[in-house]
């Protein structure tokens, strides 16, 4: 009975102790509170956490003399006291402790854990810092619509894309293919401080744009690559284009002739008419769908054929002008392209003669000038030697003899030779 009774003084004095603690920790938080001071020797981060994920809270002294870090929440009740969690709530849980930090991760991060959290340090007088939590809602899946499903071209259409349930609110970009497009933009914020952003974008769409996605990208801090997009789907009125299938080159009398005519639109054409522009279609004309045919052409066939092609969107044609050149036109004209072929032919001819013609001439001018400089230095050695034994004359009349002497030693030279 006796060793009960002292354990239940045991128990009462631990429970008592404890008591005593917060007392005193209230006290001081009361007291102290009006002379706290942030301090740089006290360090905390501020936090942006995704709705759901963890949270890590950190408390850091640069210098600490053996004061007591502590954290508490954002209406000043203490989560944790050194290595102690005074706070009945288990997602707050100890990740480090020791005399320069306090780390603290709180786990399952809802709305509600959003606020400043305070560092608190025991000195003479007390620091803080402050860790702003700040907790992202990502946006629900982007809706995209469109004020209607299929657009004739040179229409304006307008699509709307709406990002509902964020925090803070989206950001809306528009894409058409490869381009980025600007729209109108629109915020709400709702009852449960959410964020609901709508963008409306207006367009003129081509022929081109039949097929082009339309891209709404939503940006948010919380989630990344978060898109939607619809396909333009164009209506526009047919092209239409008449192939020749039949004859290659002239259409000459006595010949057939046919045409084609391929279309292209959406809706596909309904109706592909032929008729001929300021008459009628001669009369044994074979119409086969797109295609026309003539057989035995002659000139009271000369006109215009025009194939129109429609749908619901509109009408559009292509025209073919039809001469037919008789026989003897015709050989004519083949006969005369051959003469200008054979014309031209010569005239190639000709220009390639001439060239060679002009280098031939060139060529014997260069070789008459090199042997003109040759044979003029030779006939000046000649001269020089004839009149050698006047050179050394004393006047003129012995130069003169002198110089026939030259002559008749040259003669005696010859017949010494001879």
């Amino acid at each position: 009975m006796k060793q009960v009774s002292n354990m239940a003084i045991t128990s009462n004095g631990s429970l008592a102790t404890l008591l005593v603690l917060f007392i005193i920790s209230a006290a001081i938080y009361s007291g102290a509170a009006q002379f706290a001071v942030q301090s740089q020797n006290l360090v905390a981060d501020n936090v942006s956490v995704v709705e759901g994920e963890t949270a890590i809270i950190s408390c850091r002294a640069k210098n600490n003399d053996d004061s007591v870090i502590q954290l508490l929440n954002p209406n000043r009740q203490t989560i944790y006291f050194k290595d102690y969690r005074p706070l009945k709530d288990s997602r707050f849980q100890l990740v480090n402790f020791s005399e320069n930090e306090l780390r603290v991760a709180l786990s399952n991060v809802s709305l509600s854990d959003e606020g400043r959290y305070v560092c608190q340090l025991y000195t003479d007088p007390p620091q803080e810092a402050y860790a702003d939590i700040t907790v992202l809602i990502p946006p629900g899946n982007p809706i995209i619509e469109s004020r209607e499903d299929i657009v004739s071209e040179g229409n304006e259409t307008e699509i709307t894309c709406t990002s509902m349930g964020s925090k803070p609110a989206a950001t809306i970009r528009w894409m058409k293919g490869d381009k980025e497009l600007q729209g109108r933009s629109k915020v709400e914020v709702t009852y449960d401080r959410m964020f609901t952003v709508t963008s409306w974008l207006k367009l003129t769409v081509t022929r081109e744009d039949d097929g082009v996605p339309v891209v709404c990208i939503v940006d948010h801090p919380a989630v990344k690559d978060f898109q939607a997009q619809k396909f333009l789907e164009v209506q526009y009125k047919p092209e239409v284009k008449i192939v020749v299938e039949f004859p290659v080159g002239l259409t000459r009398e006595g010949e057939n002739l046919e045409l084609t005519c391929r279309t292209k639109g959406k809706p596909e054409p309904q109706q592909v008419n032929w008729v001929k522009v300021d008459d009628d279609v001669p009369s044994h004309a074979v119409i086969t769908g797109s295609d026309l045919f003539i057989e035995n052409l002659n000139k009271s066939y000369n006109g215009t054929y025009r194939c129109l092609a429609s749908n619901s969107v509109g009408e559009s044609y292509d025209d073919y002008i039809l001469y037919v050149y008789d026989t003897a036109a015709s050989t004519e004209a083949a006969s005369h392209d051959s003469r200008a072929g054979a014309e031209a032919q010569r005239s190639v001819d000709h220009a390639v003669i001439g060239g060679v013609v002009a280098v031939v001439v060139f060529a014997m001018l260069c070789l008459l000038i090199v042997l003109g400089r040759y044979f003029a230095r030779h006939k000046g050695t000649y001269f020089t030697h004839e009149a050698k034994g006047a050179d050394d004359a004393a006047d003129a009349d012995t130069a003169i003899i002198n110089a026939e002497g030259g002559h008749n030693n040259s003669d005696e030279k010859k017949e010494y030779y001879i």
